[in-house]
């Protein structure tokens, strides 16, 4: 069984840019910790799992290129990202997964653990409509094993997301 812990934002071990950045703003967050299994084969999934949270409540946050630039998807874990939906949304014509490369290098985080919160570079952001049925949602706090729990209104403020229905399955 998987050890959770919680807390709020001011905890030390929680600091990671995407807690900061929450913490600067402002809005009312909670941290969960597990311990990652390496093995995992869907870190979102595993997230949920160890957390005992409905996978729909649970967000992985995807990076793709829309027209060349690169855009932020953020979608529940039990569904799969529309690249025609989120190029319709981010106001182009195709959408293709981004290069794991230069994910990491312009977001300042590992796959796995990539947060729509406190990237390095600020990057459009769409948040699937489905977080809006949700009092709080749970999106990677920056790295494997930890999770950040807020409102889907603070979450699309933080990361100026727009929201439209990205994800299915």
């Amino acid at each position: 069984m998987a050890k959770k812990k919680q807390g709020r934002h001011r905890q030390q071990q929680a600091a990671t840019p995407a807690t900061l950045a929450a913490g600067r703003a402002g809005v009312a967050f909670t941290t969960h910790s597990y311990e990652h299994d390496p093995s995992a084969a869907s870190y979102g999934a595993e997230a949920a799992e160890a957390l005992g949270i409905e996978p729909e409540r649970v967000f992985k946050t995807l990076v793709a290129e829309v027209d060349g630039t690169l855009t932020v998807a953020i979608v529940p874990v039990s569904a799969s990202l529309d690249l025609k939906a989120l190029a319709s949304a981010a106001g182009g014509k195709r959408a293709v997964m981004a290069d794991p490369a230069a994910v990491e290098r312009t977001t300042g985080y590992v796959l796995g653990g990539v947060s729509p919160l406190g990237q390095r570079k600020r990057l459009p952001t769409v948040l699937d409509a489905s977080a809006a049925a949700y009092e709080t949602v749970c999106v990677s706090a920056g790295r494997r094993g930890l999770e950040i729990e807020l409102a889907p209104g603070d979450l699309a403020a933080l990361t100026g997301a727009v929201s439209a229905a990205v994800a299915r399955g």
